[in-house]
């Protein structure tokens, strides 16, 4: 199994100054995102450890709604073994938890709210903010980027303005075709695991037109059960 520190020099950033958004999903063998609906049932130890050293890197993690009512995001804290790393790394003890949601389509309170340690942002458009805006503002500060559809590369420069140049982005499959659709993912992170899981589940890209983008290669990793660990670039 890669220890903590090989996973760490797997997925160091060289320039932390440069804005990366970074993807991580888990896919089973023959594509399936999801096993018995939730992406967290295909993964193991390994896949496990990666998303926390990557979360452990970010300054944000983005999440969309539909990913974080599907998956039970109950808030975002990394463990203090992590915390410790981003304090000598110079970061806050905790990444900030951002959540997509055009139309604000969450309760407040939600658990992702209710439990998080640190303020959470929620990234929606400009007439969802003036409709339920209000609503949020005791447990999260809304950001409105976009007067229709929502603008992601608003949303990003907004992130960079504060500081925040390191966005992991844990899904779901339509945030992530939207970000490809918007030229702004950088790095994919793929864990394969070794299953087929058949059915009608998903992949991991969604909503999105079929067109060549290419990625590079950038690093592979193995553990003993079997899952492959992928690290693509943007070309």
């Amino acid at each position: 199994m890669p220890t903590r520190a090989e996973l760490f020099d797997a997925y160091a950033v060289a320039d932390r100054a440069r804005p990366l958004v970074r993807m991580n999903f888990v896919s089973s063998a023959d594509g399936a995102v999801t096993l018995e609906g939730r992406s967290g049932a295909l993964g193991g130890e390994t896949d496990r450890a990666v998303m926390q050293v990557l979360r452990a890197m970010a300054d944000v993690v983005l999440v969309g709604a539909g990913t974080v009512r599907a998956e039970g995001y109950g808030g975002l804290r990394v463990d203090d073994e992590d915390a410790a790393w981003r304090r000598a790394h110079g970061l806050p003890e905790q990444p900030v938890l951002a959540v997509v949601s055009g139309t604000l389509g969450l309760d407040p309170g939600d658990e992702v709210f209710a439990r998080a340690v640190r303020r959470p942002v929620l990234v929606t458009t400009e007439d969802a903010a003036r409709a339920r805006g209000a609503e949020f503002a005791g447990v999260a500060e809304v950001l409105a980027c976009g007067r229709g559809p929502l603008d992601l590369g608003a949303m990003r420069d907004a992130f960079v303005a504060r500081g925040w140049t390191q966005v992991l982005c844990e899904g779901g499959p339509h945030l992530f075709g939207a970000l490809l659709d918007a030229s702004l993912v950088g790095e994919v992170c793929v864990t394969l695991a070794p299953r087929f899981v058949g059915g009608d589940a998903g992949r991991i890209v969604r909503g999105v037109a079929e067109a060549d983008r290419r990625f590079d290669l950038a690093g592979v990793l193995t553990d003993d059960e079997g899952f492959v660990f992928l690290r693509y670039a943007a070309s």
